[in-house]
């Protein structure tokens, strides 16, 4: 149960503290399966991160406005999905980043 419970937080700290939980779990927590989704959160937190960013110098050229849009969404969609699966017990791997680790 502990470990559940840990996962959701990692995924619910996408809206209070996106980048320094999952960090910080990485550093404490010895679970192999909590270090992992740690990281992809972190990765996850970051591209998006850059990819809002990039969309919102963009929006100068109007290109951007789909972007920045779709970008956001996903910022807040993708970690309720994770809280979802979660508390399901189910694994999860996100989207972008999840391959990678």
């Amino acid at each position: 149960m502990e470990k559940t419970g840990l996962k959701i937080l990692v995924h619910a700290s996408a809206f209070f503290a996106p980048c320094l939980v999952p960090f910080i779990l990485y550093l404490v927590i010895d679970d192999l399966e909590v270090k992992r989704l740690s990281i992809q959160a972190l990765l996850f937190q970051l591209v998006m991160g850059a990819l809002i960013f990039i969309s919102a110098i963009l929006v100068i050229f109007l290109i951007g406005i789909p972007m920045l849009i779709v970008f956001s969404l996903m910022t807040i969609i993708v970690p309720i999905i994770g809280i979802v699966k979660a508390v399901q017990d189910e694994p999860y791997q996100y989207p972008i980043v999840g391959r990678w680790f």
